[in-house]
């Protein structure tokens, strides 16, 4: 059997009109998910124009090394994603392989960070309640948005995580071949999660640093 009868599922009638509906699929889940956030981010900017002081004394608390390392290991993990479709193409099975683990590692060397960190922030009392450590009250409206975005993000990240990690195995296991429509879909997602880490960090760690 071909790669291409391997690929081919139900109910496409070629590989072209398959990528098109993954490729369709995919962009409008990923607008859902940019409403989601955009209201996030629209919620961020509305508070932060009504609390600009309040903003700036939370955003210093923010620890800029944990958030910038976080970001470094997203933008090396595009790369690898990325580098793993360019080898795929090739039919390189073994460094797509190797690639895809790498991508993945370096999803859960985020949340290992990001882990540290949230143990930090408890620490210093950073969680919103009645014993928030900073003054004023309006403080916690930021650090608010803070756990929210971060712990959806890192739910996101999650997700995208278990996804190369089952599309490593079935490449693996050859239950499809390298090029699936699959890898494709995941890719985009992956690289989706990336940019909204981007936004993230400009909002939450770099003010901090201003």
């Amino acid at each position: 059997m071909s790669d291409s009868a391997t690929i081919l599922r139900e109910p496409w009638p070629n590989i072209e009109r398959q990528r098109y509906g993954a490729a369709f699929g995919i962009w409008i889940f990923l607008v859902t998910e940019m409403l989601f956030f955009g209201a996030l981010f629209l919620n961020y900017a509305v508070n932060r124009s009504l609390h600009p002081e309040a903003f700036r004394i939370a955003s210093h608390e923010t620890d800029i090394v944990y958030g910038t390392a976080n970001t470094l290991i997203l933008l090396t993990s595009s790369l690898v994603m990325t580098l793993a479709e360019r080898v795929a193409a090739a039919n390189w099975r073994r460094l797509a392989l190797t690639c895809l683990i790498v991508t993945a590692s370096l999803g859960l060397a985020f949340l290992v960070v990001k882990g540290f960190e949230y143990s930090d922030d408890l620490s210093k009392g950073l969680l919103p309640g009645p014993n928030f450590a900073l003054e004023p009250p309006s403080t916690q409206l930021f650090w608010g948005l803070y756990w929210i975005m971060t712990v959806v993000h890192a739910i996101h990240l999650t997700v995208g995580i278990g996804l190369v990690v089952w599309l490593s195995v079935l490449i693996a296991r050859r239950v499809v071949p390298l090029g699936t429509t699959a890898s494709e879909v995941i890719s985009l997602y992956w690289h989706f999660v990336d940019v909204i880490w981007l936004t993230v960090y400009a909002l939450i760690y770099l003010p901090g640093v201003a």
